[in-house]
């Protein structure tokens, strides 16, 4: 068991719409991990600071996170899931409004047969298979 945290839920604590204890209530799925493309999300956003200000009170709060939550790597397990994912979406009757990096998320948390915590329901809700959690 395990719970692979969404990028949004990140955004929500650091623009205070969410606290970090509301990641207890989801204990009982087991350990929290966070996809490696998530982390990159997070480290865009330091370099998409507005100001030096933001810059480092982004840069200690990401820094946090990735020394506190392991990170899953996109290894060839989540590749091959990601193609799957990636080429149902491709074929004509199947739409969805997630970008790649959602579905590389998705990818890593279905590759490891975790859960999946968003507050992003629709971009989510048509993988096949995937175990959304909300916030």
């Amino acid at each position: 068991m395990g719970l692979v945290i969404d990028t949004n839920f990140f955004i929500d604590i650091e623009n205070k719409r969410l606290e970090i204890e509301k990641l207890n209530d989801f204990s009982s799925y087991g350990d929290a991990y966070i996809a490696s493309v998530t982390a990159s999300e997070l480290l865009a956003g330091i370099h998409l600071s507005k100001n030096i200000s933001i810059k480092l009170t982004r840069t200690a709060f990401v820094e946090n996170i990735l020394e506190q939550i392991p990170i899953l790597n996109f290894d060839e397990r989540v590749a091959r899931t990601y193609a799957e994912i990636y080429a149902y979406f491709l074929k004509p009757r199947s739409k969805s409004s997630s970008n790649v990096h959602d579905l590389q998320i998705a990818a890593t948390a279905l590759a490891h047969g975790y859960s999946l915590l968003t507050s992003n329901i629709e971009d989510f809700e048509k993988i096949p298979g995937i175990k959304i959690l909300t916030i």
